[in-house]
């Protein structure tokens, strides 16, 4: 598991965490911060499994 993977994965599930936090509040600024963040841990995460599956290529 490569750097992008795991922090990807870390920030997906902050952005989790906040969305919750946000929903359970009634915060939606949180709520919608926290839908952003687990969007970009997405993407972050993947970006993370295409370098390991092209390096997996390379080898």
């Amino acid at each position: 598991m490569n750097k992008d993977q795991v922090k990807g994965r870390i920030t997906k599930t902050e952005g989790q965490v906040k969305e919750a936090a946000g929903k359970a509040v009634g915060n939606e600024s949180l709520e919608i911060k926290g839908k952003i963040k687990k969007a970009a841990g997405t993407v972050q995460a993947a970006f993370g499994d295409l370098k390991s599956d092209l390096k997996k290529d390379r080898s």
